[in-house]
This record gives C-alpha cells, sequence and structure tokens, in this order.
C-alpha cells in the first residue's frame, strides 16, 4: 500500500505543513515533508507573490510495515499461516503467527524462522530513516524459549553464587546471548560477557569483583 501524498500551500512552509496535517488527520511525526517551493514576496511585495507549496506524504507505522512485508514472504513461501498478534514497543515490532505448517517456518533449531527474521528486517529497514528490531514469533515458541533460557540464567547465576566458579554457557546465537546478558544485567554480584567465535560464542556467568 502506497503512503498517502497530498500537495498543499500556503503564506509561509509553516503554514503549508500546518493545512496538510490538517487535511491528513496526523502530527507531524507521522509524515516526511517535502518541500516544493518556497514563497516569494513579489514586486513590491504583492505583485507576483507566490506561495510555498510543500507535499507531504503520510508515513506507514512500522507495524502495519512489517506486517504487509511479512504477509508478502509468507505468501511466496506458501504457508498456511494466520498472524495473531503485531505488538509495537517504542523501536520494536514483535509479530507472532500461528497456522498448520509452523514446524516447517521454525526449522532445525528455530534456523527458518531466524533467517525470516532477518530478511524481514533488512527489508523493513532499508526504507526508513530510524532502525526498528522486528521479532518474528511462531506460536510464542521465541516468548517460551526466552522464558526457559531466563530462568536457566537465574539458576546458573546462583550456582556461580554459592561455588564462588564461573559458568560457561552453551554456544548460542546473538539473540539467546543477549537474553542472558538482559536478564543477569541487574544483578549486584554476577557479571556476564561473551567468549569466542561465531558459530561458537558462549556466554561467562562470574562474580562481580
Amino acid at each position: 500500500m502506497e503512503a498517502q501524498t497530498i500537495e498543499k500551500k500556503g503564506k509561509s512552509v509553516d503554514e503549508a505543513i500546518k493545512a496538510a496535517l490538517e487535511e491528513l488527520g496526523c502530527e507531524i511525526d507521522d509524515v516526511s515533508i517535502e518541500v516544493i517551493a518556497e514563497p516569494t514576496r513579489g514586486l513590491l511585495g504583492i505583485v507576483g507573490r507566490k506561495p510555498a507549496v510543500v507535499r507531504v506524504s503520510l508515513r506507514e507505522r512500522p507495524e502495519e510495515d512489517v506486517r504487509r512485508i511479512l504477509v508478502d514472504i509468507l505468501n511466496f513461501m506458501k504457508i498456511d499461516y494466520k498472524i495473531d498478534k503485531v505488538e509495537l514497543d517504542e523501536r520494536k515490532v514483535r509479530i507472532n503467527i500461528v497456522g498448520k505448517d509452523m514446524g516447517l517456518l521454525i526449522g532445525r533449531k528455530g534456523e527458518t524462522l531466524n533467517s525470516v527474521q532477518t530478511i524481514l528486517g533488512l527489508i523493513v529497514n532499508k526504507r526508513r530513516d530510524e532502525r526498528i528490531r522486528v521479532i518474528l514469533d511462531v506460536e510464542d515458541y521465541r516468548k517460551k524459549k526466552e522464558e526457559s533460557l531466563g530462568a536457566l540464567a537465574l539458576k546458573l547465576s546462583d550456582k556461580v553464587k554459592n561455588t564462588k566458579k564461573s559458568i560457561v554457557m552453551r554456544p548460542m546465537s546473538s539473540q539467546e546471548r543477549r537474553i542472558v546478558h538482559t536478564v543477569l544485567q541487574g544483578d549486584p554480584m554476577v557479571t556476564t560477557y561473551s567468549t569466542g567465535n561465531e558459530p561458537n560464542r558462549k556466554v561467562v556467568i562470574s562474580l562481580k569483583k
């Protein structure tokens, strides 16, 4: 769907923009603005005077953009699906889908899902001025995995406190490592850091010195 675009005239650029915003029924943060012509005063300030002209385009909301592009990708893959929910939290869009072919979409250890998410994020951000983070989930697969990984991180942090010894977790993706770092970042007794090279990069949990 193409963004709605209108052109407006005014005695000043600000006046023209205001008129466009009123017609579109939106705020200035919801649009992109192109100044077509600056106002000119003309001879003696009267003869030949020309108004300011602006072209204002209504930006597609991030969640609508993500939904539209995802639909194109999944239709191309010929997957039987239904979009369950789309959530926008600051600069992060989380979208969850359900359907019959979800096992195929998740793939081995979530590899297919990660690939589709990466492609979706690249396409969405290619045309945006401000980058947004896209999280694609299938029947809350990621959400459940995040909760499980978060619980494991807390359990291992307790073990580090009790044994006074650092623990090296299994190799994980960057997204999984981010979950561990986030869950434990507020703990005053332990610290986390990543070590090793991809795809065998791991998180180390150790006591703070």
